[in-house]
């Protein structure tokens, strides 16, 4: 809750104010069945016509006041909703692309989805509920028993009986129901994981004709979700009819008691509508505040996945610089290093190498071998378990990330094309002129069909780059990673979709171009 209020206290005095409008509303809606009961107590017997219009027209403007505090309350609650859950969801945002990738692989790509999508949204109700009916149920049932405890203490103490047995009720099954959400949302996780699966693998379920397959696997991970939906709602659910139960119990006892008080003059009858009246509004108020627990119940699992989140440690801390004799061996060194992911067994061990700008090395090896792990290690998505890493004569960790990893012009294993323009594509945030960028697309030999289109390098990407061909698409990532004229240029096996004439050609126009930068190719075997 406390991680909630956070975001909230930032629109504290606008928060305020809704309040405040709320309240009031409420609180006039309270007067109506009192000025009722007055009218037919106290100004019908009179038998004045024009006391009867003029009291009657205070409750319709009453009416009208209520209904309009209540909607500007309502559109004040949607804004100061809005405005908090897109602080939230940027500060979300951020943290993620800026989790390690160790950190990413302990919270997984398909619950950070969910936390971004699901879980801010249950947080946005949440904020939103909390300023209406969080402020007009509880107003409703403690006002609803103030009024009635002043009009007649003999029918108000039937309300205090019942509602203490109520309110027991509606906490002791919310702290049972409320553990359960947080399965939800990690069910949710599931879902989200094999749907996220099966759209960027579309094709190869197609290809293989593995549609049913896939349909039942969705429906098994869907199914658990819905068991662990239904089981939450149900136990949510319980209060709503045992309140109703007791409410209608104390009605009858109520309208038994009045109408026996009423015959026999010790009570007005308009006593009892408004006892009526008041009645029910304590029963909207009780079971108003057991969909506000289970909106709260959402809230907090949802809250606490994106607190966890926000509070994800930083594992890839900057440290002092420090010189070694290994730099000097070269501009990029590896010196005895080891790595593991998480508590697997060693992916690289003992690594040593060197490289100058100007020079070219080549890592070949089978899949699994450690190929994509050693570019890891080189961006630092990664450190390792063991050795140093050395970019320019300087540990990479004293590097801050954003100057590190500027150094490189990378293409990895399995690169992303955004939906815009080839032209941003290849910039891809970066000030780049479009000289350069057309230089780079000329020696990754992508010239030659981005300006066969009528607009050239401003034409649109498909999404996921569906529109090109594999050989395009690669041609166009190369191009990305050459435009940025960087001291390291990385090719994680990045021209497997080219035939050889062309692979060697993009080869020759690197190394010729791009003679003062050390280039690692990686591939997972000679050509």
């Amino acid at each position: 809750m406390r991680f909630i209020l956070s975001y909230m206290k930032k629109m504290g005095p606008f928060i305020a104010l809704t309040v405040l409008i709320k309240f009031t509303a409420t609180f006039l809606e309270l007067l109506i069945p009192y000025v009722l009961e007055f009218i037919i107590d106290e100004i019908a017997p009179r038998k004045s016509l024009p006391l009867v219009l003029a009291w009657g027209l205070v409750m319709v403007l009453l009416a009208l006041v209520v209904r309009f505090f209540n909607r500007k309350a309502n559109q004040r609650a949607v804004k100061s909703a809005r405005e908090c859950i897109y602080s939230l969801r940027q500060d979300l945002f951020e943290k993620t692309i800026s989790l390690s990738s160790s950190e990413v692989d302990r919270i997984t790509l398909p619950s950070l989805i969910s936390r971004l999508t699901s879980d801010s949204y249950n947080l946005q109700s949440f904020m939103q509920s909390s300023q209406t009916i969080g402020v007009r149920a509880p107003i409703l049932l403690l006002g609803g028993f103030i009024v009635t405890f002043s009009m007649d203490k003999g029918l108000a103490t039937i309300l205090m009986i019942l509602a203490p047995l109520m309110i027991l009720l509606v906490t002791m099954i919310s702290r049972k129901g409320i553990p359960l959400y947080s399965l939800v949302q990690s069910r949710l996780d599931n879902v989200v994981r094999v749907m996220r699966e099966n759209i960027s693998g579309i094709r190869v379920v197609k290809a293989l004709g593995k549609e049913e397959k896939e349909k039942e696997r969705f429906q098994k991970e869907n199914l658990k979700m819905e068991k662990s939906e239904v089981k939450a709602g149900t136990i949510m659910a319980i209060p709503t009819s045992l309140v109703k139960l007791l409410m209608n119990t104390g009605l009858v006892f109520i309208v038994i008691i009045g109408a026996y008080r009423v015959n026999v003059g010790t009570m007005k009858p308009g006593v009892i509508l408004a006892f009526l009246s008041y009645f029910q509004m304590i029963l909207m108020g009780v079971l108003t505040l057991n969909r506000f627990f289970l909106m709260m119940s959402k809230a907090n699992a949802s809250a606490d996945r994106i607190r966890h989140t926000m509070e994800a440690p930083d594992t890839l801390k900057k440290v002092e610089e420090k010189e070694g004799e290994a730099a000097e061996k070269g501009y990029l060194v590896f010196d005895h290093v080891s790595f593991a992911y998480g508590e697997g067994g060693e992916v690289l061990k003992d690594i040593s190498f060197s490289l100058k700008r100007g020079e070219t090395l080549g890592i070949i090896g089978g899949t699994g071998s450690g190929k994509s792990t050693v570019v890891n290690l080189m961006m630092r998505f990664y450190d390792p378990t063991e050795g140093r890493i050395y970019l320019d004569g300087k540990d990479i960790r004293s590097y801050d990330l954003p100057l590190l990893r500027s150094h490189y012009g990378v293409v990895f294993q399995n690169d992303f094309i955004f939906h815009d323009t080839i032209l941003s594509n290849i910039r891809i945030g970066r000030d780049i002129p479009v000289d350069r960028v057309r230089k780079a697309a000329g020696d990754a030999l992508a010239s030659s069909f981005i300006e066969r289109y009528e607009d050239g390098y401003e034409h649109m990407a498909a999404i996921h780059g569906a529109s090109f061909s594999g050989g395009q698409k690669q041609r166009i990532l190369i191009s990305r990673a050459l435009s940025g004229d960087s001291p390291v240029i990385i090719l994680d096996d990045s021209s497997s979709a080219l035939d050889y004439r062309t692979d060697s050609k993009v080869r020759g126009n690197i190394l010729s171009s791009h003679s003062d930068s050390a280039v690692v190719l990686v591939a997972q075997r000679v050509k």
